[in-house]
């Protein structure tokens, strides 16, 4: 409590001595606001200690959990794709991509069983699945693995945004996004390294052990730290009920499907060929009559209710954050990219704290990332490499501005009862949008070669370049193998589909960028609205409302006789 709090106490309290000659009725009613009004100054005077309790937790919990999610990663992901090369049939369930279909998932699973077990299950499961790849001794052992691994991931994204949405305000949560893009920063950038480090002077599968030591860290820290508590009490019955067993199942299907066609596209079968278009057609299909079944009487607790989609702002933020994942995912790996990006999110969250304006945040961000587009065009053989890097500096602040920004402008645009689904729909977008991220350019890339590879002399260079293969010779050991006059043929070509897939991403940023202006600016909460609470909070809260029904059953009983 603050120092004037005790004061305005007393004044509360030597107001029921004045009314003593009041009424049996008067009395009683002034208790119940007497009560009443101190409930709220506790409260009030509370916000401010508890926030910095949760704040010193919550900096804990995000460093941990994402280092056990991130250290090795970026390299695990590379030792999948060498598998996939050699069994191309397999590679969309080596992927970790396939996470994205249990987002909703464990969104909704928080919301019946609470956040901590939940959390510490997502861990548990990930470092399995973690062991498992590591010590696998066959393909189908890896893809379990893997899987194992994307489940467990799902649910370290989704339940760090919810935990960050429980225990501070919607307007502080920005500063807290931001260190989860601190940390994953430094894994991105140390992870790649580290990982080939240890592939070149150790195992491959150590890739996925590394996991294990911090994985277990993290699961000490959660167990004694985690004290989050389910204010609501729900019987077996009614949490199995609550659990959209129909709408999951079918989303998680649909997911699937496209990933597949995605993973096999431009590298196993041609976008024109059925393997592509039977289960991408499934998959959009199935998408639709998921929101067909969200939408009918018969779903009693919908994964992603269709009323966030009515709202203007919440609609607009998440198609937002789609496009703005889309065009990021292609950038995480550029280290000025992320130097600048990590430090422009953190300080964005910062902004927002302070002003608890998002709007002119996603202006700015989509105005800046714009421009990086457009300077990205001018790119070619000759650009030099402080060129290159300021251009990247450039995406980088205007990327980094949107990504701590976007989930609180979705969760302010719907009610403190949707913020689980808010979130993980949040989460879902962002990950959709980076697999379509990775598609999109891909497709645009490999069909521009295919266009352009009659330019190049040697018929043997133009077989590597065709038929989806483009995408997958771009590195400068494969052009510095080829004489200098096949080079420039190479490099021209390379250069006019870039150029292309460029101005693609110039025309999405746009589209962002217009998309942001019918957004409204809805104040943010400075309080904390949530029926998930760290322990002791929770055990106040129970006691006041204990203190609440014991103050109105002897109310009753004193009208009574």
């Amino acid at each position: 409590m603050s120092s004037s709090a005790p004061g305005r106490l007393l004044r509360l309290t030597l107001q029921i001595y004045r009314n003593q000659n009041s009424t049996t009725e008067d009395r009683e009613k002034f208790a119940r606001e007497y009560l009443a009004k101190v409930a709220a100054l506790h409260a009030k005077n509370g916000i401010e200690m508890y926030q910095q309790v949760c704040g010193r937790l919550l900096l804990r919990w995000i460093v941990m959990l994402h280092l056990a999610h991130s250290p090795a990663g970026l390299h695990a992901r590379r030792v999948s794709r060498c598998v996939g090369r050699h069994e191309p049939s397999q590679q969309p369930w080596l992927d970790h991509r396939q996470k994205t279909a249990f987002l909703p998932f464990w969104g909704q699973l928080s919301l019946v069983l609470g956040r901590r077990w939940p959390t510490i299950a997502a861990v548990a499961i990930f470092v399995l699945g973690s062991g498992i790849s590591g010590g696998a001794t066959s393909t189908a052992m890896l893809i379990a693995g893997r899987l194992i691994q994307g489940l467990g991931g799902a649910g370290i994204t989704a339940m760090t945004q919810l935990i960050i949405s429980d225990l501070v305000s919607l307007r502080e949560r920005g500063k807290y996004i931001g260190v989860i893009y601190a940390v994953f920063g430094l894994g991105t950038a140390v992870g790649p390294p580290v990982g080939s480090a240890i592939t070149q002077y150790s195992n491959w599968k150590w890739a996925f052990w590394i996991n294990l030591p911090v994985g277990g860290v993290t699961l000490l820290m959660q167990f004694f730290f985690l004290q989050i508590v389910f204010v609501k009490r729900l019987t077996f019955k009614e949490k199995v009920r609550q659990i959209d067993w129909i709408g999951n199942s079918v989303l998680v299907a649909s997911v699937v499907s496209i990933l597949i066609a995605l993973s096999w596209a431009n590298t196993r079968y041609a976008w024109s060929e059925y393997q592509i278009i039977v289960p991408l057609v499934l998959g959009f299909v199935g998408t639709g009559l998921f929101f067909v079944y969200e939408s009918s009487k018969f779903c009693v607790q919908p994964t992603i209710p269709p009323r966030m989609f009515l709202n203007r702002t919440s609609a607009l933020g998440l198609i937002c954050t789609f496009i703005q994942s889309m065009l990021t995912i292609s950038g995480v790996l550029l280290l000025p990219t992320i130097l600048v990006g990590v430090p422009a999110a953190i300080v964005s969250g910062q902004v927002l704290a302070k002003y608890g304006k998002y709007k002119p945040i996603h202006i700015f961000g989509f105005a800046v990332a714009t421009l990086a587009s457009g300077l990205y065009i001018n790119f070619d053989a000759k650009s030099s490499l402080a060129k290159i890097v300021i251009y990247q500096i450039i995406a980088g602040i205007g990327g980094g501005c949107l990504l701590t920004t976007m989930l609180p402008s979705v969760q302010a645009a719907n009610p403190p009862k949707d913020v689980a689904a808010a979130t993980s729909t949040w989460a879902f977008m962002r990950a959709l949008g980076n697999v379509w991220g990775i598609a999109i350019p891909a497709a645009i890339f490999n069909n521009q070669m295919n266009s352009r590879v009659g330019s190049i002399s040697d018929p043997r260079v133009r077989g590597f370049l065709s038929g989806g293969d483009a995408y997958t010779h771009v590195s400068a050991t494969f052009i510095k193998s080829l004489p200098l006059d096949l080079q420039n043929e190479v490099v021209n070509a390379y250069q006019g589909a870039l150029r292309v897939v460029w101005e693609v991403g110039l025309a999405f940023n746009m589209l962002g960028f217009l998309l942001v202006f019918p957004e409204k600016e809805i104040k943010l909460r400075t309080t904390v609205t949530s029926d998930h609470k760290l322990k002791e909070k929770a055990k106040k809260v129970d006691v006041e409302a204990k203190s609440g029904d014991l103050a109105e059953k002897q109310g009753s009983s004193s009208s009574n006789s």
